[in-house]
């Protein structure tokens, strides 16, 4: 065989096999046979193994979102501006106890654009008694009072006449008149109480200066006085000095204090009127 024929029997080999091995699987459709293996390796990877709750897929379905709530703080009602009128719990002519009051805190004076006042609430009568609660949600308030006190004697002088005798006969003796009054003593004293601790005296506040009608009038009266000269027996009536003062009423008390409640017990004696009136600052409307 010459080397021709060599050459045309190693092609129609090499046609034979790309026939059977390329031409034929593509026809199929199969996987073309090169005679290595397909498998690719893979790395060995440790699994853990995952543990399923069958229930939570019903909890999450059946169970809705808890949201948190909160409890809404009771709204304070605000004031509507219009003055309220406190009344008594008991009230008696009889006179109440009078207890010590407690040190007064520091006050703040604290500089105020706005000074003007506005009447809160009232207190009036004419005898001892207890108010009843009222509550002042303002940080700051004052206390103005005045009163109407009975003036005059209870009842008319009672004159009688007396006579001194000297005994051993020696020096001299005299007669004249010896007079008593009967006069009223008015008295008027405020106790401010804390509502919610009812142990603790807020003040204790009385009028300053004492109750002295006459004096705020400038009334004078006569004072009978004996007077004796030259051995001679004689009766004087000498006129005391003119006093006068300013009518303090009213009178004012400043709280650097409140939100909270107070009640009032009063103590009233020979007093034909009284008036409390709680005054608030004019800017805290509408602030609280």
């Amino acid at each position: 065989m010459d080397k021709k024929d060599i050459t045309c029997i190693l092609a129609a080999f090499c046609i034979i096999l790309v026939v059977a091995f390329v031409i034929k699987p593509l026809a199929t459709g199969q996987p073309v046979n090169t005679g290595l293996s397909s498998a690719t390796p893979v790395p060995s990877v440790m699994v853990t193994p995952l543990v399923v709750y069958a229930n939570i897929t019903t909890i999450l379905a059946t169970t809705p979102p808890i949201i948190p709530t909160t409890t809404a703080p009771t709204p304070v009602p605000t004031w509507n501006g219009k003055a309220q009128t406190v009344g008594f719990v008991t009230q008696s002519p009889s006179q109440l106890p009078a207890n010590q009051s407690l040190p007064q805190g520091t006050q703040i004076n604290a500089t105020q654009p706005d000074n003007r006042r506005t009447v809160y609430a009232t207190i009036s009568g004419k005898y001892s008694g207890t108010t009843q609660v009222i509550n002042i949600p303002f940080p700051y308030w004052e206390l103005s009072y005045t009163i109407d006190p009975m003036m005059g004697p209870m009842s008319g002088p009672a004159i009688q006449s007396i006579a001194i005798t000297p005994t051993n006969g020696q020096g001299v003796s005299y007669s004249g008149i010896q007079g008593s009054y009967g006069s009223v003593s008015p008295q008027f004293s405020i106790q401010v109480m804390d509502a919610s601790d009812p142990s603790r005296i807020v003040r204790t506040i009385s009028p300053p200066g004492g109750i002295d009608p006459n004096l705020w009038a400038g009334i004078t009266q006569a004072t009978p006085a004996a007077t004796l000269a030259n051995s001679q027996k004689y009766a004087a009536i000498q006129p005391t000095p003119t006093l006068s003062s300013t009518d303090p009423r009213p009178w004012l008390e400043k709280f650097f204090e409140g939100q909270r409640g107070y009640y009032f017990i009063i103590n009233s004696q020979y007093i034909n009127s009284y008036t409390l009136r709680i005054l608030i600052p004019t800017r805290y409307i509408g602030q609280y």
